[in-house]
């Protein structure tokens, strides 16, 4: 029994460690922008639609005001919670919000391209917009991580 608890023990601090990480925070947060992304897709998809069918004109500008509410809300937690960012000088959010929309705009090209070409080819918008977040979380990461919210610049403040 004891052994058991131990065991116990062990995976409750692991998973509170795990909870902890950057990970763990970029996945949650991701997950929420996801949500932004996709919710907001689906009801412009849905206003640009005539008769139930929407344009691949109509799939690229739904998509791209998707697009503008999620930066603006991936940015802010970003910033705040995941890569935890603390500096607000000038010169360091200008950095990070010019990085940060660059990075987004290329993973927008990435992800409309792969909307163009999965509609184009009798996929469903909607669900082709599902399969696309994948790519973009993935991209998003690896360029915040890498590029953007460098850990060098956190002692700015």
């Amino acid at each position: 029994m004891n052994k058991i608890k131990s065991i116990g023990n062990k995976l409750g601090e692991l998973m509170i460690r795990f909870v902890k990480t950057e990970i763990f925070r970029y996945l949650l947060f991701g997950g929420l922008t996801t949500i932004v992304s996709i919710g907001s897709y689906f009801a412009f998809s849905e206003a640009l639609s005539v008769n139930g069918e929407i344009s691949q004109m109509g799939v690229l500008v739904a998509n791209l005001f998707s697009w503008i509410l999620a930066v603006a809300f991936a940015y802010i937690t970003n910033k705040l919670f995941v890569f935890e960012s603390k500096s607000f000088k000038k010169e360091v959010l200008l950095r990070e919000i010019t990085s940060f929309v660059g990075a987004r705009v290329f993973s927008l090209v990435v992800e409309d391209a792969w909307l163009l070409a999965a509609v184009g080819l009798g996929m469903n918008d909607k669900l082709a917009k599902v399969i696309g977040q994948v790519i973009v979380v993935v991209i998003n990461y690896i360029f915040s991580k890498l590029f953007i919210f460098k850990k060098e610049k956190q002692n700015e403040q």
